[in-house]
């Protein structure tokens, strides 16, 4: 029984393994050599970020998206006045699944 388990596992092993020794195919043909890339210091060359026109640009944009600091200010005071009464500050933002308008209580602008 111990025989016919070794004789299957070194025939496992055959089919698994790579040859070697003098079963070996030797008209494998040698692949070709990888060239070697020269190796290049992320430092020697300038760092590519954003252009000048593009930076000013996006603060541009962000600026005219964003609330003046005062309006939020405003804002702020709105909610903690609402928060004291007990009552749901009417929140609403760009794409909101709801409008201003559906909150029960207006507020004084």
């Amino acid at each position: 029984m111990r025989d016919s388990i070794a004789r299957i596992l070194v025939w496992a092993l055959r089919l698994l393994l790579p040859a070697h020794g003098r079963h070996q195919a030797h008209n494998r043909p040698e692949p070709a050599p990888m060239p070697a890339e020269p190796a290049v210091s992320p430092w020697a060359r300038p760092w590519t970020g954003p252009t000048k026109e593009e930076a000013a640009a996006y603060f541009r944009q962000q600026a005219e998206t964003t609330m003046p600091l005062a309006q939020v200010q405003k804002e702020r005071r709105a909610a903690l006045e609402f928060t004291a009464l007990e009552h749901d500050y009417p929140y609403s933002y760009p794409g909101a699944p709801f409008p201003r308008s559906a909150f029960a209580v207006s507020v004084i602008a």
